[in-house]
């Protein structure tokens, strides 16, 4: 299929812009609390959708809301109102703002004319209907001690609770929310991760049960999320870093398709504009109009933190290859496999995103350059016998695998020739993530390790966590990732039929088997914080005992502290 041009993101990128209802409003200073209200609406309204912020700026900050009006209305206008306190007597933003039932009655603004790092409070208002409050800030600027930031991914309304969001609304630490994509899943009602949902009271209505293929049905599942009662309270208190991963739009998404999209539901190109133009509406997100690309951007945290917001799925990635695409009469072609993975012009983020991410990190003057992404980024390579022993998953698979890994920890002279075969043949296990493209991985850690720059790797994706030292081929350090659980969706101890015990015995044999791996967790859902400093970065894994429950139960996290080399 045809892959965009860049000529072609500008296009797309100013038609999501205006789809979004993003307009630009400025402050003033001490404006007196006596600005009216907007006019009283023709019909009553609510703000069911509550208020969001996302990507601050020094002195900006995208805001958001919703209305549903009682009856049929072409647009709402709504005044806009910014304070530094909450009971709004001291306004530095009154001004009008319009949501449109061309783009589902969202309103999304970006109020300028802020002050760096400063806390604001803000809500929408229409005659004497009002929004909740929300609470949001501006970037910092100059020398900065300290921050925190909590990363979150993969939110599955029909798979239980989001006890992440409620947590993480509750805290008053924190200076933003990374979120890494699977902001909602586009299956059917019947689809992945929903056997338990009429258990959970988390049911899809009944015009919102089908495959998202078109316009309305992503904005019909963006309002059921946006309906959840936790996500609106965290949304109404951090401001949100997003970047989109593959079920923003369809299973596995490459430029060209996706793993879930047949011919049979129609034109490709067509149902992606319909979800990223649902995805600029109903988050809090600044469209990239004038640099031509619709998602990466980077931002920087005072002198402390320079985030890199990359775009692994949409702009440039290469078709997908999955194991089965190898399979010659019940066996595993391993070397066209190995010779497809290895082919140079597969790309996850394309020669512009790359260059521009080089550039970044080169003029960044800040300690920490993140690259917040969605992929894991490690080497997660394991043995042929390891790799066939997934494929038959049940509870015998740990045992198998921790022979494998007694075996790895001998010395290699001490290995018989079955014990070495047994070891042989390392290949990865998942090759959606960045082991799918060694070439620019390679690439890109040249790149990093040439910076000399100290560097950290967020990821999500997999619904489990994992902590890992990224190595060149060579064998050089070249940046520690972080990777989080997912708030709601199983993880691969599901798929690999684990109870919770089994699962806890895999995660301390697969670090002993997988070279870059110091850490995972195979059981329970949850959150990563990361509290970072000029010299170091303290990481908290959160991890909830069940989101099956409606009762939280928080378990002790894990952490690591990560030096600065």
């Amino acid at each position: 299929m045809k892959q965009w041009s860049r000529r072609e993101f500008l296009r797309v990128s100013a038609m999501l812009a205006a789809a979004g209802g993003f307009s630009t409003v400025s402050g003033c200073v001490s404006m007196p609390a006596t600005n009216a209200a907007s006019a009283e609406p023709a019909f009553p309204l609510s703000f069911d959708h509550g208020v969001a912020s996302g990507d601050p700026l020094h002195d900006r900050v995208v805001l958001w809301t919703r209305v549903t009006p009682a009856g049929p209305l072409a647009s709402v206008t709504l005044r806009l109102e910014v304070a530094t306190d909450a009971a709004f007597s001291q306004l530095v933003v009154a001004a009008d703002c319009v949501a449109r039932a061309e783009q589902d009655y969202c309103c999304k603004v970006d109020a300028a004319g802020l002050v760096a790092g400063t806390a604001y409070f803000y809500r929408f208002r229409a005659g004497s209907f009002s929004s909740p409050v929300g609470r949001t800030r501006t970037l910092p600027q100059g020398t900065l001690a300290e921050a925190r930031f909590a990363v979150v991914s993969c939110s599955n309304y029909p798979a239980g609770y989001f006890h992440v969001y409620q947590q993480l609304a509750e805290r008053q630490d924190l200076d933003a929310v990374i979120h890494l994509g699977d902001y909602l899943y586009e299956y059917a009602a019947d689809g992945y991760a929903t056997e338990r949902a009429a258990e959970f009271g988390r049911l899809y209505a009944p015009d919102n049960r089908c495959e998202l293929l078109n316009l309305n049905d992503y904005r019909r599942r963006y309002a059921c999320y946006r309906a959840d009662q936790a996500l609106q309270q965290l949304h109404g208190r951090h401001p949100f870093l997003l970047v989109w991963d593959d079920h923003e739009i369809a299973n596995d998404t490459w430029t060209g398709g996706a793993e879930n999209h047949s011919a049979t539901e129609g034109d490709f190109q067509a149902r992606k504009l319909a979800a990223l133009q649902a995805y600029y509406e109903w988050l809090p997100i600044r469209p990239q109009v004038h640099s031509g690309e619709p998602l990466y951007r980077s931002l920087a945290y005072g002198d402390l933190v320079q985030f890199y917001l990359l775009d692994t799925r949409v702009c440039a990635r290469s078709q997908w290859l999955d194991f089965p695409q190898f399979q010659r009469d019940g066996q595993l072609d391993v070397a066209a496999m190995v010779k497809a993975v290895r082919d140079p012009a597969r790309t996850l983020l394309g020669n512009a995103q790359f260059d521009w991410l080089a550039q970044g990190i080169k003029q960044s003057g800040c300690h920490w350059q993140v690259l917040a992404q969605q992929v894991l980024m490690a080497r997660m390579e394991l043995p042929g016998e390891a790799l066939a022993a997934l494929a038959k998953p049940g509870p015998a698979l740990a045992a198998q695998l921790r022979e494998l890994a007694a075996l790895k920890q001998r010395p290699a002279g001490s290995l018989n020739k079955t014990e070495q075969q047994r070891l042989a043949g390392a290949l990865p296990y998942n090759l959606d993530a960045w082991d799918g493209f060694p070439a620019e991985r390679e690439r890109l850690y040249q790149m990093l390790r040439a910076s000399g720059r100290q560097v950290l790797v967020l990821a999500g994706d997999t619904h489990n966590a994992w902590h890992s030292e990224l190595k060149t081929s060579s064998g050089e350090f070249v940046a520690t990732e972080l990777a989080t659980a997912s708030v709601s969706s199983p993880g691969i101890e599901q798929y690999l039929q684990l109870d919770t015990a089994q699962a806890a015995e895999l995660s301390t044999v697969l670090p002993q088997l997988i070279d870059e791996l110091q850490w995972c967790e195979l059981a329970h859902r949850g959150y990563l914080l990361l509290q970072i400093n000029s010299q170091a970065c303290l990481a908290q894994w959160h991890q909830l005992e069940s989101v099956h429950v409606q009762a939280a139960q928080w378990l002790a996290p894990y952490q690591q502290q990560i030096a600065k080399r």
